[in-house]
Parts: structure tokens; sequence; C-alpha cells
């Protein structure tokens, strides 16, 4: 991305957060994998999940209920899946 804002960074988390939330990850998935693949601070990704809540409540609530009755990805396909998305938001 070209503009260095804080507002296009926390645009960046949000856009990839959307991408975990399509791969049903958890928040605490989300945050290890953006962590560990994109090296975003966990309290960034938890801070800006926390504001899409707020504004998306019945989605998550929605969201988390079904995310509880699913199995979670392995480390694998989160990775894979990462990487992914890394690739797409770079384009």
């Amino acid at each position: 991305m070209g503009d260095n804002s804080p507002a296009a960074y926390i645009h960046m988390v949000q856009y990839m957060i959307e991408k975990c939330l399509i791969f049903n990850m958890s928040r605490e998935e989300c945050m290890k994998a953006l962590s560990e693949m994109a090296n975003i601070n966990p309290v960034i990704t938890s801070t800006v999940w926390k504001e899409l809540v707020k504004t998306n409540k019945e989605f998550f609530e929605t969201y988390e209920r079904k995310h509880t009755k699913n199995e979670s990805m392995s480390e694998e396909e989160t990775n894979k899946m990462i990487q992914k998305i890394i690739s797409d938001s770079s384009d």
C-alpha cells in the first residue's frame, strides 16, 4: 500500500481480519496468524476486531455461534490462507 497513514494501516488490518473471517478463524487464530505472517501486533488486531464487533454486533454474534460449532483450521491451512491474504493485499 502506498499510503503509510495510521488510517490506511488500520484499514489494511481490517481487510486482513475480514479475510480471516472468510476462512472461519477465531479472533485468537487471526491475531496469531497476522502476528506471525504479517508482523501485525496482536494488540492492534484485537483492537480493530473489537471495533468491528461494536459496529457489526449481530454479524459477530452469529459468527461466534457458528464458529464454536466448527473445528478450527490446522496451522498449515491457516498459514497458507494468510500467505494468500498478504499476497492479495499487496497487489
